[in-house]
């Protein structure tokens, strides 16, 4: 039905019927979904406050009033959807084993890392694989997800287990909730002289979340402080209670240093995944998966690690990872040796990819190059799509005339470029959280892997941003660029060292916050009249002091009859004076200002700033 719309354009209204847009989707979409013209949409939000052009991708919120003002209910399909929606029109099934049962055969468990920051997590890898990445870690934090495969044996037979170390920083939580998401069993490290730390129940929730069985790894058992049962009964609070209490969780105490009852824990892995999961897949289909971490390698191109889940991947396959594709030039497994195949849950270093995947990204064998080319560039376009809607926040008219009539707010433009993905990803949702009110804003404009390139530092230079390098260094002539353009370029290797001078950089960008301070007040006793300087009042101080070149007000009856008035000259008796205290007499003149009378009261003050909370 045809009925008026705001500011008079006539648009075609619906009945209350969805209309399913992808992210970052334009008004041209919307209006092809719903059979109208594009430019009256535009007309509509014009008058509703809101300036969007037809091409420009808008973000969900003024979809949301669009739909409502015109009466339709707007979906925005999520990109897990959106990802199913694009392979479904390849005819390519994510997520599922072809073949009936017949075709499933035994894999490795999955297992997860979990835990607090330095509570031993990656010296207990350490310990089962008999590998040093502690000391290759910047400030001992795992920064990075790793993924290695083991063997043990139980029962006489070998069994191989699959482990994922995740990071326990708390800036890493995207990184980590990835890490159980993947999984098969998660386990979760608690230093027995620590007990349960607030990333210790993060970690137990995200493990939750993703419905996956819990083995406690009760780790530093050796130290003279640690206290075991103290553990226990704390876990027992949070739902994990030992089989030891009547419970169902395993709890195994180690100490990944001294290398105390590694093959205990091991045990309790194998013997949790043969109790509790049926771990199948059909080892001769297409290869699927998850990438679990991506960096850029200088002498090799972009290098993912990725964890096969289903199929085999074999070195020539084309593969899509994400927005990247190619062809699977080699494969490394966790010691850098070279190989030709890999089964489900064996974990891979991929390389042949065109660009950096995200970490958490599926990956999927395709039929060949042009399919995959195909798949990434959808998947790129729709992601940039997606990005450019979440960067155009709303501005409406009104928005606009107030920042006019009261300054811009000063806004923190940031470059961020590190060597691998999730770390990336991470910092930018660290930064994300950062809030020192509404006066300054922070603003991510780019983000990328690798090397500090003379593009970032010309867009940097372009738009006032600051580059931040995290475990990178700029290429070529980028520091010169730098130097000459006055860009900054900082340089960090721990994630909560940036995040804290970020924050500083915001504070620091903020205007300093002034509260009145009372001085005192004094009374007008006598008003003389003088025709070189005015009327000057003479007084008594009733409260406090009264200063010279202070501020003042002038109260009569109780309300304010002048206001930041100052107080321009102080004396006492004949003599100047800078100050006068309670019970003395003084003569002041208030500036030019003259209407003072007998019984009005002069309140004096200062500004002074206040420390942000």
């Amino acid at each position: 039905m045809q009925a008026p719309a705001v500011g008079g354009v006539r648009v075609r209204k619906g009945d209350g019927e969805t209309v399913r847009l992808s992210r970052g989707a334009s008004l041209t979409d919307f209006a092809d979904k719903v059979g109208v013209d594009a430019a009256s949409l535009v007309q509509v939000l014009f008058a509703l406050g809101e300036m969007v052009t037809a091409t420009q991708s808008v973000n969900a919120q003024t979809l949301d009033i669009l739909g409502e003002e015109l009466n339709y209910n707007i979906e925005v399909v999520s990109p897990e959807d959106e990802d199913k929606e694009l392979l479904d029109s390849f005819n390519i099934e994510f997520g599922e084993d072809e073949g009936g049962e017949e075709a499933l055969t035994a894999r490795p468990p999955v297992v997860t890392v979990m835990g607090h920051v330095d509570h031993g997590k990656t010296k207990l890898l350490d310990a089962i694989r008999d590998a040093n990445v502690v000391s290759k870690e910047a400030g001992g934090i795992t920064q990075h997800i790793g993924a290695y495969q083991v063997a043990t044996e139980v029962d006489g037979n070998e069994r191989r287990l699959t482990f994922i170390d995740t990071p326990g920083h708390e800036a890493f939580t995207a990184m980590r909730m990835r890490g159980a998401q993947a999984t098969d069993i998660a386990i979760l490290v608690v230093a027995a002289d620590d007990g349960v730390m607030p990333q210790t129940i993060e970690a137990l929730n995200h493990a939750k979340a993703a419905n996956v069985p819990i083995v406690v790894a009760v780790n530093k058992i050796d130290k003279p402080e640690a206290d075991p049962t103290k553990v226990r009964g704390q876990l027992t609070e949070y739902g994990l209670v030992p089989e030891e209490y009547g419970g169902d969780t395993m709890f195994v105490d180690v100490s990944a240093k001294s290398m105390l009852n590694i093959g205990g824990l091991l045990e309790s892995l194998v013997l949790t995944a043969d109790a509790s999961l049926d771990l199948r897949a059909n080892p001769d289909q297409d290869a699927q998966g998850l990438v679990i971490e991506a960096h850029l390698d200088r002498g090799r191109g972009p290098v993912a690690t990725v964890l096969v889940q289903r199929g085999t991947l074999s070195v020539g396959d084309s593969v899509v990872a994400g927005p990247a594709y190619g062809r699977v030039r080699a494969m490394l497994d966790e010691h850098g040796e070279s190989v030709d195949k890999a089964d489900p849950s064996r974990p891979v270093m991929v390389l042949g990819l065109t660009a950096v995947p995200g970490a958490g990204d599926n990956f999927i064998v395709v039929s060949d190059d042009r399919v995959a080319r195909q798949i990434a560039e959808r998947r790129d376009a729709r992601e940039r799509a997606a990005m450019l809607a979440k960067s155009t926040g709303r501005r409406t008219l009104e928005d606009f005339m107030s920042s006019m009539e009261k300054g811009e707010s000063e806004e923190l433009l940031l470059i961020l470029k590190g060597d691998v993905s999730g770390s990336v990803e991470a910092l930018e949702d660290a930064l994300a959280k950062i809030d020192v009110g509404a006066d300054v804003n922070l603003r991510v404009i780019d983000r990328g892997v690798g090397a500090i390139t003379e593009t970032n530092v010309m867009l940097a230079a372009a738009s006032d941003a600051v580059i931040i390098g995290f475990n990178v260094r700029p290429q070529g002539k980028a520091t010169e660029v730098a130097d000459r353009e006055g860009v900054d370029i900082r340089y960090y290797s721990v994630i909560y060292q940036a995040i804290d001078e970020i924050e500083a950089a915001l504070e620091g960008m903020l205007k300093p916050e002034f509260e009145e301070s009372q001085l005192g007040t004094a009374q007008v006793r006598a008003v003389f009249r003088s025709s070189k300087i005015g009327n000057i009042a003479g007084c008594m101080v009733t409260s406090g002091t009264i200063r010279r070149n202070a501020k003042a007000r002038l109260l009569r009856d109780g309300s304010v009859v002048a206001d930041n008035l100052d107080v321009s000259s102080l004396k006492r008796e004949k003599d100047d004076a800078t100050e006068v205290r309670e019970g003395f007499e003084c003569g002041l003149t208030l500036g030019s200002y003259n209407n003072i009378l007998v019984d009005d009261v002069i309140e004096t003050f200062e500004m002074r700033e206040v420390p942000r909370s």
